[in-house]
């Protein structure tokens, strides 16, 4: 194991967008440490690969205030929070209205929870990860609310930081690179397109939910704890190449 066992014992997390992909890997990793981890997002979820892990599955839609309000209601002690919880419209967002979306979940969804949990990370001297991407340095011809979303992800993080000093909460950041989830089967499956980006990657692989969720768990612990503001790149070196 990476981390000393039970180095999350007695702590809770929050991981929105917790139930699948990369967010299951983070609330996995948690898990692991000894985390009790509410792992949050919308149905229907697969139970199963969960099975033995602990880990709480909740129903939460981050761009609504009364569903976040209610899954809020019912935690009492907050320690980590790991924001994951994002959509992605390819092609479709050059249309205001999917646009509008997509800000709505990837970005305001990201500010309505760390706004909703800072009274009890306050009160634990918790921390906060959002999930940033490759897109918040880079242009998306396709994908300009996403790309927008996560730029504005990288920002929010920063301000947060400075913000939440003064209550003891540490906010971070990791910027994934290309990662090998159901939701870039198409690219890996795909010679044309998944050349060029293992070219571009010096480590010459695509990454996994679990390499995020690695890095993630990293800024949550001691170890960290004089990192805030920090917008992480875990992308086989992709971003310098």
């Amino acid at each position: 194991m990476t981390f000393t066992p039970n180095l999350f014992q007695g702590k809770t997390a929050l991981v929105t967008g917790g139930t699948q992909g990369i967010g299951g890997a983070v609330a996995r990793q948690l898990a692991a440490m000894g985390a009790k981890v509410i792992a949050a997002g919308l149905p229907p979820f697969a139970t199963e690969e969960f099975d033995g892990t602990g880990i709480m599955l909740a129903e939460l839609n981050v761009a609504s205030e009364d569903s976040v309000r209610d899954l809020f209601a019912g935690i009492k002690q907050l320690d980590i929070v790991i924001n994951c919880a994002g959509i992605i419209k390819r092609g479709a967002e050059h249309e205001v209205e999917v646009f509008e979306q997509v800000i709505a979940v990837n970005l305001t969804g990201t500010m309505r929870v760390c706004s909703a949990a800072r009274a009890l990370l306050k009160e634990s001297k918790g921390c906060i990860v959002n999930l940033a991407s490759m897109l918040s340095f880079f242009g998306g011809g396709l994908v300009p609310a996403y790309s927008s979303s996560k730029g504005g992800v990288a920002q929010l993080t920063k301000s947060l930081a400075i913000a939440y000093a003064a209550d003891g909460i540490r906010v971070n950041a990791v910027a994934p690179g290309w990662i090998a989830t159901p939701l870039t089967k198409a690219l890996q499956e795909d010679p044309a397109r998944s050349g060029p980006i293992l070219q571009r990657t010096p480590l010459n692989r695509w990454g996994t939910p679990e390499d995020i969720g690695n890095v993630a768990a990293f800024l949550c612990t001691p170890a960290a704890s004089f990192m805030t503001g920090a917008v992480v790149p875990v992308d086989g070196g992709y971003l310098v190449s």
